[in-house]
């Protein structure tokens, strides 16, 4: 195994360290800027695409799955109009490592340029990393990021590859949501996060407002906070009925007829429940807190990324009670979320015990390293592998209901690399890393394992245990956590989840449930066959209750409100009819 990966390593060093092609390449596609643009000196991620498949353009049909098409990646520094960068087979990508390994064949060829700003962080480090433009941190869709209308090319590798690409495009700014009766859309600047890099930063959020919200300015409301993927507005809330000229649309996830329909009819439904009588008035909010690495922050605190945990928790939480009245206290806020979601409803409870009052945490990212998807951290020495005297098995990556494999992780991180070194991919396995590893001494994350063979770093390693690792973590303060936590953890998740989280949840169970000093009074379920991101709902599939997160664990919030609310707490002002 060690001279296979050694071997491994000095292949890829011959990739990545090569900035020019030799003078004996039959293969150069070169990348330049038109003139046209008003650009000059920019940095960041050029990414050269191939496709056979011409139903959308090659950007939109890059994934770890076995219907990717062809993606190779550098970094570019200073690039101006007139300048050219040249790819060739020394360039790393994805899934052929090296461009010597495309097959004849025409091609829809496009080149995106992923462009990177340059902080000078407090901690005294200067990095260049993408910063969010508003689309939730998607290299493909950035506004600001230049790129070319594909065009056709016939590779025919015995002729050589010889061709020119032109950027001649930039994508447009993203028109921000406009404010409804019942949605309100707020942007502050973080003084904790500002500090950090160096500039300015800013929170959002999306709130949904009770009914008759402006009728009653003597209540105050409980406040729900709904944790996931960046939102581009506030999602499955809709006041009118389904469109009736809509046309269907079958998806493939949930193997459904017309479930673009079923999306809007749902979240009309939650509409009528939102008006009706007997719902209880509160303030919904989902948090936009993109960072130069990924959609979200996973809303705690990081080395990398700088205070996003407080900086939610403490600035922007009490300025959006403040602005649409909510009572403001611990016991009256609750987080919910599913997959980033979960894990960040879940470690915000961790982080804060008393600054909320219930996690609500649906197919959770790995809560226990032991169990990090299929990889054990402290134990394994290679993430890619499973370990054989002769010949090594790749790690599975993504898998169904049935067990059928899709991808594994060595597919999935080899991506990510082209993408993005240094973390900087804005792709799970890197935002894991961007949150949970300490600076390196450049000031990116350290790598929990080499990126290209998958040789695991044990001293990282014991760093996200003693920071991130939910379950050790609470299992090391439970004397001084358990009260503050009594009654607060449920986790659900389906036992065939498509990630392996299950296996990190039960980890989690069996240190719950044989704790008894204090209990942790709290509810671990399991969905029988489901796939990711089950959430607890054993009456219906993952395509309804996925669409019903807003209303499903409101009884479960009552009844902890009820049981838990101090002695004089308003629990009337709130539940007008």
């Amino acid at each position: 195994m060690k001279k296979y990966f050694a071997l491994s390593l000095v292949l890829f060093l011959c990739y990545a360290c090569a900035e020019k092609p030799t003078e004996t390449s039959d293969i150069a596609i070169s990348v330049k800027i038109s003139d046209s643009l008003d650009v000059s000196n920019v940095d960041g991620r050029l990414l050269l695409m191939l496709s056979t498949n011409e139903e959308a353009e090659p950007r939109f049909q890059i994934n770890d799955g076995l219907n990717t098409q062809l993606i190779f990646g550098k970094n570019v520094e200073g690039f101006n109009p007139g300048d050219v960068v040249t790819f060739t087979e020394e360039d790393f990508g994805f899934p052929f490592e090296s461009m010597s390994e495309i097959p004849d064949g025409t091609y829809q060829v496009q080149a995106l340029l992923h462009v990177y700003e340059t902080f000078n962080l407090a901690i005294g480090h200067t990095v260049k990393l993408p910063m969010d433009n508003g689309e939730g941190q998607q290299w493909n869709k950035s506004p600001g990021n230049l790129l070319n209308t594909p065009v056709a090319y016939s590779v025919e590798k015995d002729n050589g590859i010889d061709f020119e690409v032109v950027l001649n495009q930039k994508i447009p700014p993203i028109e921000e949501p406009e404010d409804t009766e019942f949605i309100k859309h707020i942007k502050m600047k973080s003084e904790k996060l500002s500090e950090f890099y160096g500039r300015d930063m800013y929170l959002g959020a999306h709130v949904l407002l009770p009914k008759d919200f402006d009728k009653h300015p003597e209540a105050k409301y409980p406040l729900m906070v709904f944790h996931g993927h960046f939102p581009d507005d506030f999602g499955g809330f809709r006041t009118t009925p389904p469109d009736p000229n809509l046309e269907p649309e079958y998806s493939e996830r949930f193997q459904q007829a017309g479930y673009n329909k079923i999306v809007q009819q749902e979240a009309y439904d939650f509409y009528q429940r939102w008006i009706s009588p007997d719902f209880p008035r509160m303030l919904i909010i989902e948090i936009q807190h993109p960072t130069p690495y990924y959609d979200d922050s996973y809303a705690v605190n990081s080395a990398a990324q700088g205070p996003y945990g407080d900086a939610i928790t403490h600035e922007l939480i009490p300025y959006i009670e403040a602005q649409f009245r909510g009572i403001g206290e611990g016991w009256s806020r609750f987080l919910y979320g599913g997959s980033t979601g979960g894990w960040e409803a879940l470690a915000v409870q961790v982080k804060y015990p008393n600054e909320y009052n219930g996690c609500f945490a649906a197919c959770p990212d790995p809560i226990d390293f032991r169990a990090y998807c299929l990889t054990n951290i402290y134990e394994d020495d290679n993430a890619y592998y499973y370990d054989s005297e002769f010949q090594p098995l790749e790690v599975p990556g993504r898998r169904d209901y049935l067990g059928q494999i899709s991808t594994t992780l060595k597919r999935s991180n080899h991506l990510e690399l082209v993408l993005g070194d240094k973390s900087r991919s804005g792709q799970q396995w890197d935002i894991w890393e961007a949150t949970y590893s300490p600076l390196g001494d450049d000031g990116y994350p350290q790598r929990i394992w080499d990126k290209y063979t998958g040789d695991i770093n044990k001293e990282v390693a014991e760093y996200w245990k003693e920071n991130y690792d939910l379950r050790y973590i609470l299992e090391r303060d439970w004397a001084k956590l358990g009260d503050d936590l009594k009654g607060k953890i449920h986790i659900y998740c389906g036992d065939m989840d498509n990630y392996y989280l299950n296996n990190a949840v039960y980890l989690m169970e069996d240190f719950l449930e044989n704790t008894t000093d204090p209990y942790y009074d709290g509810e671990v379920a399991y969905g029988d066959r489901a796939e990711h991101c089950w959430n607890g709902d054993p009456n219906l599939p993952n395509s309804i209750s996925r669409l019903r997160y807003n209303s499903m664990y409101l009884p479960k919030i009552m009844k902890r409100i009820e049981e838990s609310a101090p002695k004089g707490a308003d629990l009337t002002s709130w539940r007008y009819k």
